[in-house]
């Protein structure tokens, strides 16, 4: 056989596929559908990386799979286009941001086709296209008449150096993403999308999904929904009110400070006089930290008396007020209720500030209370305790103590009796509150979509008309920030000036653009009908291909983007516009490819892997195949250059395969269909390393003894989604006529498998000491009884053993 030429064959494969559009999903079809979803990519300069290619890779590996099975797949493709980046590009090179765009999605393109990824690049979406961001403009204005867009001043990071504002997540380190410089708070108008309306739905809804326990839970902890009540705690010698929220009500006996942000309107109402100073100096302070450095758990507690004192209503004691930067403003009231004897973060501020602690919950058991007496000196804890005599808190639950009334109760039957007598006495009410908080969505940049809203002085905010859409973004040669806290179309003075949609009279354009977010937010429902110009998506296809079957990324998207496409899904949902209430049916992740020392890949450190050179040098089955055999596929993994090497080893062995016999033996039958069996099963169940392990042990098996013809071609069948330009190429050197994409997976006789005897080893006290040949269906007694009768196992026998542990189909374990 004539050598492999990788590079001759790739080209050819691919070639192939594109002219006969093997790979694209077909409307209208009867047939079962299987929507597969990745992350559609930010094309930025730097091209595609070996993370990209683990990912795809493992998805086209199943829909490969699926296809043969007879399902009518969708794995489509597009880009997620707008941004800083490029943006930032564009101001360092004079280049229009259209023109970097333009390049980066021909290199990614490329990059992909040439890895043989079967994506149907007929629905290829762009998120910078005026056809798609259209629709994008479109759901926006479905936002603001349904009430869930609205503007409103708030404070944002700002880039004192860049003269910008930035997003949370352009915010790295507390310092600019751009230049690095500290950011710091500005006040600015900005849009907001309501999602905390949604806030319960978004958290209940995930019970109906089948997403990863992990990311459920990150869903889960950013909603951070909180049950409890709100408090109000009279200011002394004021008619001011602070009102806190907490979720241990069942404590405020134990409450011995308040802690306000430092941003909270009533703090520099009732600052002393002597301490407005320290406190200015403290809010400033406070004002150019990042929410991410102000709540971090390890930072030291700081916080300064601010001169006046609350009332608790409960114990009836005056109580010092600090402000302190840990408690933030828009989370809850902006103020705390400090119980330092039930609370670690309020317990360290005690500490700290030599603050009164006094205990109300007393452990309910002996193992929760022996850790907490054994640091206060065992009856202490059920008295006053001060600072100096006290080391632990405790946060469980238990008995009241301390607290009147209530002494000797449940604290969690507590919890509701307190929250009766709030609501009796007019000082508070039972509260759900939310760490949620609505969705900044004004951008000050260029290059993003641009919101369709009009300000008008008579009519105010007033949403274009949409057969007016798309409101294209406007070529500009400057894009560098005005430096007034607006986007730079802010200049554009014709652009800007215009009429009121309702009522004709003069107005003015917003000049704010979306957020990354905004397009990523609905793309998937794009690939469904990507050339409708009357609508998103037709409602007839939507409801064949909703939801998606399986979407995979990256962690780091499986908080917000996740949060926020199925956010805007729900919205479309409840306006009758999409079929389902929920976008996704299965959300899984891939783990990250590490250095081969370990570490992250980034450019700074220079130990990058570049996909193309690989490709290049081993082709692209041998790098696919490689980053699905290097670890499980849902663990990080570290790259070697050895293990790419390897398997491309692996491929020149089936290339050259040539030791083809008449019949098949029985063993080469029942590892065939064993192997047919695992691969199909591993490749549903995205085990793929453990499925290239067993094509390996398949072909080292034949290398032995031999294979006839037509196993070796269901093996170059079930082989296709991992190689799939070689496999199509011995496929046609068999003699096919149809394209081995287009073939059908092949079936496994399981009555030959279930039949066929298994090799068990057998150790004693943990050594191997011998092998017995078992039938799958062999009962336990059956097994150990082998065991006693073997004359190898008889030797290291004294007397009857110990215990006899048989794990059914792999090994025996002899204890003596």
């Amino acid at each position: 056989m004539s050598k492999y030429n990788h590079r001759e064959i790739e080209q050819k494969w691919q070639e192939v596929w594109q002219e006969n559009k093997v790979f694209e999903a077909k409307d209208g079809e009867k047939k079962k559908k299987f929507f597969c979803l990745v992350e559609f990519p930010y094309p930025s300069g730097d091209g595609l990386h070996v993370g990209h290619v683990r990912s795809y890779a493992a998805q086209d590996i199943l829909c490969r799979k699926k296809r043969m099975a007879g399902l009518n797949v969708l794995y489509p493709i597009g880009w997620d286009a707008f941004g800083l980046p490029t943006e930032n590009y564009a101001i360092k090179t004079g280049q229009h941001p259209t023109i970097i765009t333009a390049q980066n999605v021909a290199t990614f393109k490329k990059q992909i086709q040439e890895l043989g990824i079967s994506f149907d690049w007929s629905r290829e979406i762009n998120t910078t296209d005026p056809e798609y961001y259209k629709w994008t403009q479109w759901i926006f204005i479905q936002l603001f008449k349904k009430g869930l867009a609205y503007k409103k001043k708030m404070n944002i990071n700002w880039c004192p150096k860049c003269k910008i504002g930035l997003a949370n997540e352009e915010v790295v380190n507390g310092g600019c993403e751009r230049c690095g410089t500290q950011a710091e708070k500005k006040e600015l108008s900005q849009w907001m999308l309501k999602i905390t309306a949604y806030a319960d739905r978004l958290i209940e809804d995930l019970e109906t999904v089948d997403f990863l326990d992990k990311i459920k839970q990150q869903q889960i902890n950013w909603i951070g929904r909180s049950y409890g009540a709100e408090i109000d705690f009279q200011v002394s010698g004021t008619n001011e009110k602070i009102k806190v929220f907490t979720t241990r009500p069942d404590t405020i006996f134990g409450a011995t400070f308040l802690v306000l942000s430092p941003e909270h309107s009533l703090v520099n109402k009732i600052v002393r006089d002597d301490k407005q100073a320290e406190v200015l100096k403290y809010q400033e302070e406070a004002k150019n930290k990042s929410e991410e450095e102000r709540t971090n758990v390890e930072k030291e507690k700081t916080g300064v008396f601010i001169g006046a004192n609350a009332i608790n209503p409960f114990s009836g004691k005056e109580i010092p007020i600090f402000i302190a930067d840990y408690v933030l403003p828009n989370y809850g009231t902006g103020a705390i209720m400090a119980v330092p004897a039930h609370d670690e973060r309020d317990f360290e501020f005690a500490q700290k500030y030599n603050l009164e602690i006094i205990p109300v919950i007393k452990p309910l058991t002996l193992e929760e209370k022996r850790p907490f007496e054994a640091t206060v000196g065992g009856a202490e804890l059920y008295g006053h305790l001060s600072p100096e005599n006290k080391s632990a808190c405790y946060s469980g639950p238990g008995t009241m103590i301390n607290s009147g009334e209530f002494d000797g109760l449940d604290s969690e039957k507590a919890f509701d009796k307190i929250i009766e007598k709030i609501e009796k006495e007019n000082i508070g009410k039972k509260s759900t509150q939310y760490h949620l908080r609505d969705w900044v969505f004004s951008r000050q940049h260029y290059w993003g979509e641009p919101i369709p809203m009009v300000n008008c002085p008579v009519c105010g905010w007033v949403p274009l008309k949409e057969a007016k859409l798309p409101l294209e973004l406007p070529m500009v040669e400057k894009y560098e920030p005005t430096g007034t806290g607006e986007s730079p179309l802010a200049s554009m003075t014709d652009w800007v000036q215009t009429t009121c949609p309702q009522c004709g009279g003069r107005a003015t354009r917003e000049t704010d653009t979306m957020p990354n977010w905004a397009g990523s937010s609905w793309y998937f429902l794009r690939y469904i009908d990507p050339k409708n110009n009357e609508a998103f998506a037709d409602a007839k296809k939507m409801k064949y291909w909703l939801p998606v079957d399986l979407y995979n990324g990256g962690m780091e998207h499986t908080t917000l983007h996740l949060l926020y496409s199925r956010f805007w899904h729900k919205v479309l949902y409840d306006l009758d516009l999409v079929p389902t209430n929920e976008p996704y049916q299965k959300r899984v992740s891939h783990g990250m490819i590490l250095a081969p020392d370990g570490q992250k890949m980034s450019k700074s450190r220079g130990n990058v892997i570049n996909p193309d050179k690989l490709v290049t040098e081993f082709g692209a089955d041998s790098l696919r195949l490689y980053e699905m055999f290097m670890g499980p596929y849902d663990q990080p993994v570290s790259w070697d250059t050895n293990g790419i090497m390897g398997c491309r080893k692996f491929l020149e062995r089936i290339w050259s395969f040539d030791k083809f016999i008449e019949q098949d033996d029985d063993s080469i039958k029942i590892l065939l269909n064993k192997t047919i069996k695992k691969v199909g099963e591993d490749i549903d169940d995205r085990r793929f390393n453990t499925a290239v392990s067993a094509m390996m042990i398949f072909v080292n098996e034949i290398y032995e003894k031999g294979c006839s013809y037509e196993s070796y071609k269901k093996f170059i069948q079930i082989l296709h989604p991992f190689a799939p330009h070689l496999s199509e190429e011995i496929w046609q050197n068999f003699g096919e006529k149809e394209i081995l994409a287009k073939s059908s997976w092949p079936e496994f006789d399981n009555d030959l498998i279930s039949s066929a005897k298994i090799q068990i080893g057998v150790q004693v006290n943990g050594k191997l000491r011998d092998t017995i040949e078992i039938s799958p269906d062999i009962t336990e007694e059956e097994v150990k009884s082998l065991v006693l009768n073997s004359e190898k196992i008889k030797k290291h026998l004294i007397g009857s053993p110990k215990k006899i542990i048989y794990i059914k189909g792999k090994i025996v374990s002899v204890v003596i």
